[in-house]
């Protein structure tokens, strides 16, 4: 069954996606477009979105827009959500998906590398939910999706930077759902293990590497971008109405 196949009722949700041009983020917008959800997705790469704006629009009888942004603006990610968020009527649902897993040997880390992997992988996701909370706030509802790692829990080589910003992240996620529960805002993570997006195959994955995280997992095959936009749905649909505070995994059985 496919995505498009499930009825989440989510048609006419306001949705605001980050780093919705590739990967993961691009199952997500295709995915909320699907259900009939009115769209807006940022990435800082201008062509990749513009690539997926082109191929969804004519399948799109509602709102959808793409807009080049640089997260680490915070102060313009918080403007662009308001200002998105009064043009699609209302927003319901918020999801910081934006990250980029960088490498770095622990031992030679320099703090500008560290700050930046902050500023990308946890930063915005606390200032982007704290601008879709002053736009939810006055329906009393909404959803706000985070994106940590598996990785938190397992740890891996060279990546103490985005591992220590994707830990925060699952604190932040508990942190807020305390905050914005009295206002019936919920807070969810989805903690991914790998995932066959571009980035991945094309970057990190070599025959070897795949075959050492086959045999890590209980299930043994590849997680694709659609399977975790799958559970981000159900999430941000009326059937999870009681469920905040969750870092709900999606690893095949790692952790």
């Amino acid at each position: 069954m496919t995505i498009s196949q499930l009825d989440y009722r989510l048609g006419g949700r306001g949705v605001f996606v980050t780093g919705g041009a590739t990967g993961i983020g691009a199952a997500l917008v295709k995915a909320f477009i699907e259900q009939g959800s009115n769209v807006v997705f940022v990435d800082i790469n201008n062509q990749a979105g513009e690539t997926l704006l082109h191929e969804l629009t004519p399948k799109a009888d509602q709102q959808l827009r793409f807009l080049p942004l640089d997260v680490t603006n915070t102060q313009l990610l918080q403007q662009t959500i308001a200002e998105q968020a009064a043009l699609l009527g209302r927003l319901d649902v918020m999801i910081n998906n934006v990250g980029n897993d960088s490498r770095h040997d622990a031992t030679e880390l320099e703090e500008q590398d560290w700050m930046q992997c902050m500023a990308v992988n946890l930063h915005p996701a606390f200032f982007a939910s704290q601008a879709a909370f002053n736009a939810m706030k006055d329906t009393q509802s909404g959803v706000i999706l985070n994106f940590s790692s598996n990785t938190a829990y397992v740890g891996e080589r060279n990546m103490a930077g985005y591992i220590t910003a994707k830990a925060g992240l699952a604190g932040m996620t508990k942190a807020l759902a305390k905050d914005y529960g009295s206002d019936h805002i919920r807070v969810n993570a989805i903690v991914p293990g790998w995932v066959a997006t571009e980035r991945q195959l094309e970057q990190w994955l070599s025959p070897e590497q795949e075959q050492q995280l086959m045999a890590m997992v209980a299930i043994q095959k590849r997680i694709t971008p659609e399977e975790i936009a799958r559970l981000a749905l159900f999430l941000a649909s009326d059937d999870s109405t009681f469920i905040t505070g969750q870092c709900m995994v999606v690893d095949g059985g790692r952790i």
